[in-house]
């Protein structure tokens, strides 16, 4: 009796016990568990920062087994030349440098803590980069690929120049950007800023004239600038002027000079768009606020999108324009056109809307709009700067020319006056005849004589037309008789020491007889030159211009020049320096700007010298 209670609790004890184990077992497993989700929950986060191994794909991993986990190769058919890299800080300097002054920013990014971070976390060697020794840093990279681009340009035989100016509020210094044309040896157009220079005040014809003297004088250029293209200020005129006449002292420039000086084609289509943009001012304003009124709250552009789907436009989104920029004016216009209906329903559901424009305002909107067409369209094609640009305007200057001619007969009053003031301006800038367009279409295969006869009449009267087509097919000729010239002379012999030694007592003896003969060969080498020079030009002329439908689709002006240079070896080289004339002084964004180019504000507290290192 006293075993068998003794042994019921002996029982209860063990079990117990056993119990006991198991939980701590269970507890442990909990546990382990546990890490292993948190551990699998860590890697899955760190998985979302790390990039994903793609597949294999190469045939040599066919020579690799897999060995605890990873490849191994099974026989050495090849050395590893892999190894691991080491770490430059003078390289990241110059890496940094490049990408401050590729991408415009400020050297106190150098400074933030996130961006020094970010390097550290890459990078442990990395040593925090000072504002000076950027600085010093970038300058140095701006005396390099100096020093490689004038080497470059010693290969070229002319380039073309433009102008134009930026303005450091920060600082009231105005800055005047000269930038280089040309086609390189691989048939590419290229454009480099050359310098950016402060020209301090007062600044005059002189001052201008000077400084762009200077800046080809510092890039060896001198004797090498084709032409200028320029804004219409009176004073870049005279300063063009003094140029020109220094030049023509040392030097002959081609057709006397006649296409040295070319006016900025974007800055005159400015001035008649703003003239036209004048005249409702008061209808812009309307618009602008409405577009503004609608946008300023989300609640507004809530309703304003019902309304449009409500009426099914495929348009959803209003424009919102700069007000220096004309064709962001001429895009809200179009645009808010399309919503016309929408503001009217928009109007009866939101009474405190105020700016809405009349019937009479959204007629001559569209007036204005139809008008502005041809200038949009034209404003867009010279301003590409990967294409040549002078022998596509003349054909965009025609259309403008009879848009005008068109809307200054209209029957409608309103059309009739504003057509007439712009046609005004227009015919103030372009009464002379743009030699330059006229040659560059010429050189064009796809358009070539034919288009300039076509469109003077369309540009001028009868007889100026006449006059003007007489004197291109004039200027031409003259301009193809100098490059003949110079290939003649580029490839005649000189004598050498020895042989002008040796000779110097014939031309002695025979002196009076020598006159004689020399005049006779340079009549011989003129009526030679003569008959080959026209043989390239006529062949050309003659063969007439492509057709549009053996034009390719995406057509090259210099491509067909680089496939014909074989033909025509003389004419391929004026076409090579014509084309890469730009008919705009000013860059691709800031064609359509009534505004002056501004300098960033951290940029426009710098030094004028790290300030044309950084954008040159």
């Amino acid at each position: 009796m006293s075993v068998e209670e003794s042994s019921v609790p002996l029982t209860i004890n063990s079990v117990i016990a056993e119990s006991n184990e198991v939980n701590l077992e269970i507890n442990k497993e909990i546990i382990i568990a546990g890490q292993k989700t948190q551990e699998n929950a860590k890697e899955k986060e760190e998985e979302g920062f790390k990039t994903k191994k793609r597949e294999k794909i190469s045939e040599v991993w066919n020579d690799f087994d897999i060995v605890d986990g990873s490849k191994k190769a099974k026989s050495s058919p090849f050395i590893l030349a892999l190894h691991s890299g080491k770490f430059d800080m003078e390289q990241m300097r110059e890496a940094t440098a490049h990408w401050i002054m590729m991408h415009e920013y400020p050297f106190t990014i150098l400074d933030e803590e996130g961006f020094n971070l970010m390097m550290r976390r890459g990078m442990p060697e990395w040593q925090k980069i000072s504002r000076t020794t950027c600085k010093a840093d970038c300058m140095k990279i701006y005396e390099v690929e100096k020093k490689r681009l004038k080497k470059s340009l010693e290969c070229i035989d002319k380039i073309s120049l433009t102008t134009d100016y930026w303005k450091s509020k920060t600082q009231k210094i105005e800055y005047m950007v000269v930038t280089g044309h040309w086609i390189d040896s691989c048939w590419n157009l290229q454009k480099r800023v050359l310098s950016f220079i402060n020209i301090p005040p007062p600044r005059g014809d002189l001052q201008i004239s000077d400084a762009i003297f200077k800046c080809m004088k510092e890039w060896g250029i001198e004797n090498k600038v084709f032409t200028i293209t320029i804004d219409n200020a009176s004073s870049n005129d005279l300063a063009i002027w003094y140029m020109k006449d220094t030049i023509q002292r040392s030097r002959t420039l081609a057709c006397e000079g006649n296409l040295f000086h070319i006016h900025c084609c974007a800055h005159i289509l400015n001035l008649c768009v703003q003239d036209g943009l004048k005249e409702i001012e008061d209808i812009i304003s309307n618009i602008r606020e409405s577009v503004e009124y609608v946008n300023r709250s989300e609640a507004r552009r809530m309703q304003f999108t019902e309304c449009v789907q409500q009426l099914q436009l495929k348009d959803k989104k209003l424009i919102h324009d700069c007000k220096t920029r004309w064709n962001s004016t001429f895009e809200m216009l179009s645009c808010a056109l399309k919503f016309k209906e929408v503001f009217q329903m928009f109007k009866e559901r939101d009474h405190f809307y105020g700016c809405f424009p009349q019937e009479e305002e959204w007629n001559k909107a569209q007036k204005i709009c139809s008008l502005l067409e041809a200038f949009w369209t034209a404003t867009h094609i010279i301003s590409g700067s990967e294409y040549p640009t002078s022998n596509l305007f003349l054909l965009e200057v025609q259309k403008i020319k009879s848009s005008l001619d068109t809307y200054a007969q209209h029957e409608d009053l309103f059309l009739k006056q504003l057509a007439s003031k712009m046609k005004e301006k227009f015919d103030k800038y372009w009464g002379d005849c743009n030699l330059l367009m006229a040659i560059a279409v010429v050189l064009d295969p796809t358009k070539k004589m034919l288009v300039v006869e076509f469109c003077f009449p369309k540009l001028y009267s009868e007889l100026d037309a006449s006059n003007h087509i007489s004197k291109v097919k004039e200027i031409i000729n003259s301009l193809y008789e100098k490059y003949v010239v110079e290939e003649t002379n580029k490839g005649a012999p000189h004598p050498s020491e020895s042989e002008s030694f040796a000779s110097s007592s014939v031309k002695r003896n025979q002196q009076s007889s020598m006159y004689s003969w020399d005049d006779f060969d340079d009549y011989c080498a003129k009526v030679e030159t003569s008959e080959t020079k026209r043989s390239e030009l006529v062949d050309y002329l003659e063969k007439g211009h492509l057709k549009r439908n053996e034009i390719p689709k995406f057509f090259s002006c210099l491509e067909w020049w680089k496939m014909n240079r074989m033909q025509y070896p003389i004419l391929s080289k004026m076409a090579v320096d014509i084309l890469a004339i730009p008919v705009s002084s000013v860059a691709s964004e800031a064609t359509f700007s009534a505004g002056t180019r501004v300098i960033y504000s951290y940029r426009s507290l710098l030094s004028p010298d790290i300030v044309q290192a950084l954008l040159c």
